[in-house]
Order: C-alpha cells, then structure tokens, then sequence
C-alpha cells in the first residue's frame, strides 16, 4: 500500500518524539518503506530525524540513509558520532552507496569512519571508489558481483555462487574473466543449471559482452543501459580488468538529475536549485537571466521609444506590442525546450546546419503564416481598425515568429 504523508502523520511523529516514546515511534515507522521514511525526514529538525534513525534496525536504516537527499543526507551524517555511522549504516550498504554516504564529508571524517568498518575488504573497496569522480562510471559502480573463472567446471561455479550471492542484493548477470581478471563475458543462470558439472565454463559462456570504462561519464553510461534496456552493465579499466558493475537503479537516478538540469536550463535557472533551497541560492540561480531578460526589455523599450512619434500618429499601434512580444517569448520557450529535449536525448543525430536549418524555416513559415492570418482576421472583422494597421501588426508578428524560430537554436 502506497503511503501518503500528510501533516497530521508529521504531527504525531513530532510529539512521539518529544515524549520519547521508542515504542510508539517504532510502531508508526514498521511498515513502512524505506523511501516513505526518508520522506518523513525531511519535514523533522536533526535531534528529531537522530532520534527516529537510532531506533531503526541496520538494515533499514542503512537503506533509508542511501534514500535521503544528498544535502539532507551529508547534514545528517556530520551530525552523527563516526563509529555509529560505520557499524549501524555503512556496514549494511553496497559499497557505491557507503561511498555515497562519505564522499561528501572531509577527509578527516572520512578517514574516521573507515577505521571503525571491521570489514576490511569492504572497506578497501570503498576507498577505491571515492578516487573515482562521482559523475562517472567509476563513481557509479558497486564492487559487489558475481565473478567467476573461465577455467572452472559448473560445479565449482556454483560452490562460489553460493558463497558471493551472501553479499549481494539482486544477481542480473555472472561475469566471466580469466586469470588476470579481464572481463570475457557474461554466463546465464539458466545456462549454468543446464550444464553438467563437468562442463567448464570457457565452453558456455557468452563472450559478446557490452561494458563501459571507469571514466565514462554517467550520462553516456546512462544512455547507453536505456539505448539497450540493460538492467546492469560491467564497469572495466583501461585494460580491460573488471572492477564493478552498474545496476538500472544508479542509472534512474542520474537520468532524474539530468532531466531536472535540462528543465532547469529551459525554465532560466542558471544552476541546479530546490523549493527549500536559501533565498540566497534561489536568487543567484534565477537573477542572472532576469537581469539578461531586463537589458532586453530596454533595449525594447529603446527601439519603441524612437518610434514615439509614430505611435502618437497610430496609438492603436501600443495594444499590439504586448502581444507581439509575449509571442515571441513564446516560441523562444518552444524552441528552446525542443532542444534541450534533443539534446538529453541525443537525437540531434548526425543532420547538417542546413538541413536543420531549413526545416526550421519551414515550420517558421507555416507558425507565422497561420498566426499572422489569425490576428489579421480576428482584428480586422472584429475592431474597427483599418488594413493599412491590420497588414502592420501582422507582418510585424510574422517576422517576430521567423526570426525568433531561427535564432532561438
């Protein structure tokens, strides 16, 4: 059943908490799911979310850690002793999303942390990970997968399932490398199951294998896993050695960033801001366009007022600017979001300057040909304006329209 939280819930959780009711605080949380509890979180101060943390079991509180808000997340994990992190959240997480926890802390936090993990290869493989930068493959992948040798019998393959799985969440696939670690390919399950036990794997596995490098960048790696419906793809060095994997759920999450910095650019925001961000934050993304989109209106108002005398012969001429320009604004969004979404989407394809060009033009003459013919029928039946002004106001929105099409791109 989907939760929906509401203020009341938020209210009940408040005054548990200030009665220090550990019973009834665990009885309003036990059914739900971790992604619920990190909403909870957001609406709570970091004494209240420590309370509520403290009192959930390693695993889920390990999940609903990885499920909070980057920024929400590294405040609450400064706020908290280093051991508490080691041992309650980042012992029970997959190592690409411990290394999420503590990437963005200090070195010295960091440092501490990794020194209460008992699990030393656990922590070995998160180090390796935070030398990766975080908008890569590298900085994508989890350590934890299923490898197996390419001279081993299935017997043997699976005697060493058996014990790798324990570690593991979801197995999409079994990689296959040989002696020195170089990804050959990957072996099915089912193919495996089927197999006798004396059947060594070099005969079984598939070789055609899609892998990305470490320093790929998350976008490609996400283009790449949506381009072929993949639920998981190998992550390999520059010689070809397996190092992790990326699995649909890292990916989701860097197509929702990026679709947000595309919506972001589209809308005038010049970097990447939330609803409950500082007034600060919000005005230093949003005031550099309005100040571009401000020296464009008196640049406006400049050319208008050349024209004063003209307008003072036709006044009528006045009613139409606001028209004409918030058409124009108009077809700059359109032309823009179409883009934006071309480029997030990378179906710009390979079509020269001119074609595109040329295709933008002729949708330009038909936008502005059926507007134009709209506003010079609308004003001529309906007002009383003659047709030497009607003609004017319409070859004036015709021209805004081909001209802002053109150049928006």
């Amino acid at each position: 059943m989907q939760f929906e939280l509401t203020r009341e819930y938020i209210d009940e959780i408040k005054r548990v908490i200030e009665e220090k009711n550990e019973a009834e605080a665990i009885g309003l949380m036990e059914e739900l799911h971790p992604a619920d509890i990190a909403e909870i979180y957001d609406e709570l101060s970091i004494d209240e979310a420590t309370f509520l943390y403290l009192l959930l079991d390693g695993e889920t509180a390990a999940n609903v850690l990885a499920e909070l808000e980057e920024d929400d997340r590294d405040r609450f994990v400064k706020a908290l002793p280093a051991e508490v992190v080691a041992k309650k959240f980042i012992d029970k997480m997959d190592s690409d999303d411990a290394a999420d926890v503590i990437g963005g802390l200090s070195d010295e936090k960091q440092e501490e942390i990794l020194s209460h993990i008992e699990d030393i290869e656990q922590a070995g493989d998160i180090v390796d990970l935070l030398h990766y930068d975080e908008d890569t493959a590298g900085g994508l992948m989890a350590k934890e997968l299923v490898i197996v040798n390419e001279n081993w019998t299935v017997l043997t393959c699976l005697r060493e399932l058996s014990r790798q799985a324990e570690d593991i969440d979801e197995i999409y696939y079994v990689y296959v490398v040989d002696d020195d670690g170089i990804l050959k390919g990957t072996l099915s399950l089912k193919r495996m199951i089927l197999s006798p036990t004396s059947a060594k794997i070099i005969n079984i596995y598939q070789p055609d294998v899609m892998s990305v490098h470490t320093d790929e960048e998350d976008e490609e790696v996400a283009h790449i896993m949506e381009k072929y419906d993949l639920v998981a793809i190998p992550v390999v060095d520059s010689i070809g050695r397996l190092m992790g994997r990326i699995t649909i759920d890292d990916v989701v999450d860097v197509i929702r960033d990026e679709a947000e910095k595309d919506y972001q650019m589209a809308s005038g925001l010049a970097e990447d801001v939330e609803a409950s961000d500082s007034i600060w934050l919000q005005t230093r993304a949003r005031l550099p366009w309005l100040i571009i989109g401000l020296v464009g209106g008196i640049f406006s108002a400049m050319v208008i007022s050349v024209h004063e005398k003209g307008l003072e012969h036709t006044p009528k001429l006045a009613f139409f600017i606001p028209l004409i320009t918030a058409m124009a604004g108009n077809v700059g969004v359109q032309s823009s979001a179409i883009i934006v979404q071309a480029i997030a989407n990378n179906s710009l394809g390979f079509e020269s300057t001119f074609s595109r060009l040329m295709r933008e033009l002729g949708g330009a003459l038909i936008n502005g040909l059926t507007c134009s013919l709209l506003l010079f029928l609308s004003t001529y039946f309906l007002t009383s304006n003659s047709v030497g002004l009607t003609l004017s106001i319409s070859v004036a929105l015709f021209a805004v329209i081909i001209l802002q099409q053109l150049l928006e791109p």
